[in-house]
């Protein structure tokens, strides 16, 4: 088994937000990417 620390209650509340944030901004860039790989991009217009 892994070490135990303690930290703040803040501090693992920040960081497991943060966790949650990633893992959902890793979803998104998957789904983005099955669409392309399907052709369903388009050029951005600027």
């Amino acid at each position: 088994m892994g070490e135990t620390i303690t930290i703040p209650k803040a501090e693992y509340a920040s960081l497991k937000k943060k966790a949650e944030l990633a893992d959902d901004v890793l979803v998104q860039l998957k789904a983005s990417f099955e669409d392309l790989k399907a052709g369903r991009v388009k050029p951005a217009r600027h």
